[in-house]
């Protein structure tokens, strides 16, 4: 277990990860698993990494990661069903453990037996169960965890909130406020960032097609139903992958899940490594991509 302390990512003075935005960085392409039809993007060659992406996000939330992440890693970026363009099947089951074994799905059905998988908050508690699985299962080889922000028992964050939404009032009245009146969309945006002046101009309208296209609010209502019994398997889960060589990585000002949690995380490792970005929020590939970026690719090329 490692005894450092976490390292702080700053920018850096002089080289910047260059992407050449002239040319299409990735593939969108379709996947037939049980229940439905995946979306994912597809770039770069090298070891196979799988991106989860959070509560509302889709693959679109790896845009600034995906061309940096190519030259080291054959990328798969997915749309988990029901969230992004990938349409969830009527009474699809939306717990972490069923969504885990979604991506397990995906991987059998891409042909990928060999990967590291990254997730980001519900994604990274997601990766988690999937590493579990994993290690339960003994039948496919997960090589290494990147986990940035992951919802864990840890956080005090959304214990509370998550339950009430997911409660056939709190759904009614979300599904009749919020998910109606498209002027918070900013505000729900705007917590996820440390720096609001760092929001990328594509943010706001991107995170809203899944919604308009997709009714991505009913998945993530499904998600926060089973949030309590959800994070308990999560506790047993995560006792079973701590053998995996683990990168996390945490905004400072991150209002979604507490940074507080990072430590006793990561106590639950073996070999695992702490990124904390100084005054980044819940969204570090958005907020600063390029240390972000850094802090991966150093971490995938030295455990190489």
């Amino acid at each position: 277990m490692p005894t450092q302390s976490p390292k702080i990512a700053d920018r850096p003075p002089t080289e910047e990860i260059q992407i050449n935005s002239s040319t299409p960085a990735w593939e969108e392409l379709w996947l037939e698993v049980a229940g439905g039809r995946m979306r994912y993007l597809k770039a770069g060659s090298g070891p196979p990494m799988i991106l989860l992406h959070g509560l509302l996000g889709y693959s679109f939330s790896w845009r600034f990661t995906i061309p940096a992440l190519a030259p080291y890693a054959t990328v798969y970026a997915i749309d988990n069903l029901g969230a992004g363009l990938s349409v969830a099947p009527k009474g699809m089951d939306c717990t972490m453990r069923a969504a885990a074994e979604r991506v397990l799905q995906f991987a059998d059905a891409a042909g990928i037996a060999d990967f590291d998988l990254l997730g980001t908050s519900h994604g990274g508690a997601v990766a988690m169960m999937a590493a579990a699985m994993c290690a339960e299962k003994q039948s496919r080889l997960l090589r290494r965890l990147v986990l940035v922000a992951p919802v864990n028992p840890w956080s005090p964050h959304g214990k509370r909130l998550a339950p009430f939404i997911g409660s056939a009032f709190g759904s009614t009245l979300f599904r009749n406020t919020v998910a109606r009146w498209r002027f918070l969309d900013y505000l729900w945006l705007r917590r996820m960032f440390g720096d609001g002046a760092k929001i990328p101009p594509d943010s706001l309208d991107g995170y809203r097609v899944p919604v308009l296209q997709n009714r991505a609010f009913n998945y993530g209502l499904g998600i926060v139903r089973h949030w309590t019994s959800d994070l308990e398997e999560l506790r047993t889960a995560i006792s079973k992958i701590g053998d995996y060589p683990t990168l996390l990585m945490w905004g400072t000002r991150d209002r979604a899940v507490s940074v507080r949690s990072a430590e006793l995380l990561r106590s639950n490792f073996r070999d695992a490594r702490l990124v904390l970005f100084k005054g980044a929020g819940h969204l570090p590939y958005e907020e600063v991509p390029d240390e972000f970026n850094r802090a991966l690719i150093d971490f995938l090329t030295a455990q190489r």
